[in-house]
């Protein structure tokens, strides 16, 4: 099948599979309708760039680099 298949190229070989294997397509295709990300498009957060100030950014910044991506060999 072509890397870009059509909806009828799609519906072409689905017509050619027995019943139980179409059910199978059906059934992949609604739960990859479920397991889309969900969340705020970037273009609808535009509206907020440059709105933190940039002390608050400097302190996140610093706050980051000296709580993150530390081990704790005790930890566990």
């Amino acid at each position: 099948m072509a890397e870009n298949a059509t909806i009828q190229q799609i519906v072409k070989q689905l017509d050619s599979l027995p019943s139980d294997l179409q059910k199978r397509v059906y059934d992949f295709t609604v739960e990859l309708s479920h397991s889309r990300p969900k969340g705020t498009p970037g273009k609808d957060l535009l509206q907020f760039a440059g709105t933190i100030e940039s002390d608050d950014i400097e302190v996140m910044k610093q706050a980051i680099e000296e709580g993150c991506e530390q081990v704790n060999a005790d930890e566990w």
